[in-house]
């Protein structure tokens, strides 16, 4: 990984849409910014604060469905899953924020805490709009290790949304979702895209700035999290949920079907990887991108069968 990051060009590529305030942000500080110092803590704060997206969900408008698309939309086997997701994100990151004294890294977490907790509201209005019935939902207390449990969340959303990148656009492609669904929750999407965009670079800053003495630990630490998140997808792939209770679905292939187009695990491996490089495209090249998931994704192909 380079140690510094050219400045982007004017011209770039750009996938643009309705929003592109959200989409697209390049930091007013030219020339190349080394990672790890105050001035690249300064871009990613700016970029998570400059690109948001003030909208409420309390107004936002849940069109009518036609029968087929609420009966295909309410028996999609994730609801449960993504509402207390959305619950624990939040928590764990306000949590990490309260810790905090750099006003402007402070600052830009508890934004980013805000807006997983108004995923939660937007996926719970989408519930109630729809008559979608959910299971209670666990408390949510603040996590006792808080720096634990930011990066685990941070790392958790590194892998979700890179496959929920694919399985959105699958769904749009496919017509599953009707396009005025589609345009409620793009924003959704792209905030997670900011997100993980946001942690992967307070990650390389993180460590740059930890005595040597400390990296070892910090690389352990990443390490276990990185078993643990393999092992819960396992156990949601095997139908078993986060506190362990069994489900009849089996939720990562019926969600694939479901959504898309039915596309071959190939497919969607490549319409992930296509969908995370557009949505990262418009934010300032000098920022770190994910790295770790794509190039598994990538490896993956490479054992496929075409």
């Amino acid at each position: 990984m380079s140690e510094t990051l050219t400045h982007p060009e004017e011209d770039a590529d750009f996938i643009s849409d309705q929003d592109a305030a959200l989409r697209r942000w390049t930091h007013d500080t030219p020339g190349p910014i080394r990672i790890g110092s105050d001035e690249h803590r300064t871009m990613f704060c700016r970029m998570l604060l400059d690109t948001h997206d003030p909208y409420r969900p309390a107004v936002l408008d849940w069109p009518k469905l036609e029968p087929d698309a609420l009966r295909r939309l309410t028996s999609l086997p994730i609801w449960d899953i993504a509402v207390q997701t959305e619950g624990r994100a939040s928590i764990r990151v306000q949590t990490y924020a309260n810790t905090l004294k750099h006003p402007l890294l402070r600052e830009a977490i508890e934004m980013d805490a805000g807006e997983e907790a108004r995923h939660k509201v937007v996926l719970s209005h989408l519930v109630r709009a729809y008559g979608i019935e959910l299971a209670p939902e666990p408390p949510y207390p603040p996590p006792k290790h808080a720096e634990w449990a930011w990066m685990f969340t941070g790392y958790s959303e590194c892998i979700d949304s890179f496959f929920a990148f694919g399985l959105f656009r699958s769904a749009q492609r496919s017509g599953y979702f009707p396009p005025e669904l589609v345009e409620t929750f793009e924003p959704v999407i792209q905030e997670e895209a900011r997100h993980i965009l946001f942690f992967v670079n307070w990650v390389a800053w993180y460590r740059k700035t930890l005595p040597w003495w400390r990296r070892p630990w910090h690389s352990l630490r990443v390490g276990a999290i990185w078993v643990k998140l393999v092992w819960d997808r396992l156990a949601i792939a095997r139908g078993i949920d986060a506190n362990g209770v069994a489900h009849d679905s089996n939720f990562l292939p019926e969600s694939r079907e479901a959504l898309g187009d039915a596309l071959k695990p190939r497919d969607m491996i490549e319409l992930c990887l296509d969908e995370n490089e557009a949505r990262m495209s418009g934010y300032d090249a000098r920022l770190l991108r994910p790295t770790v998931v794509p190039a598994l994704a990538r490896l993956a192909l490479r054992f496929m069968k075409s």
